[in-house]
């Protein structure tokens, strides 16, 4: 039920948006023009999250490396485990890392 309310059709134009971009040089200068900065901030430190979390890392390494909040991890988990697989999808088309990092 949380899906359909989520699924709007400006949503959906905001998924046409992103499809739509070619590179990370676009997609940068988008998440500037729709987000703050601390939003950006938030969604990276989010996908950090998740990346460790599906390498079994614990909760107190990744907050100490991540500075994210208990809180934050454990609704990073929870997405990763009983959530709609976005976080598991994209993490399988950036390995390896692509960033060179």
């Amino acid at each position: 039920m949380s899906k359909d309310r989520l699924r709007t059709p400006d949503v959906d134009e905001l998924l046409r948006a992103l499809l739509a971009l070619e590179d990370a040089d676009e997609a940068y200068a988008l998440l500037q023009d729709l987000c703050t900065i601390r939003e950006v901030q938030d969604m990276a430190q989010r996908l950090a999250v998740a990346k460790m979390l599906s390498t079994g890392e614990h909760y107190s390494r990744i907050q100490e490396l991540t500075g994210a909040s208990a809180t934050t991890i454990s609704r990073v988990s929870k997405a990763l485990n009983y959530g709609a697989d976005g976080y598991r999808s994209v993490m399988g088309r950036l390995e390896p890392d692509a960033s060179g990092e």
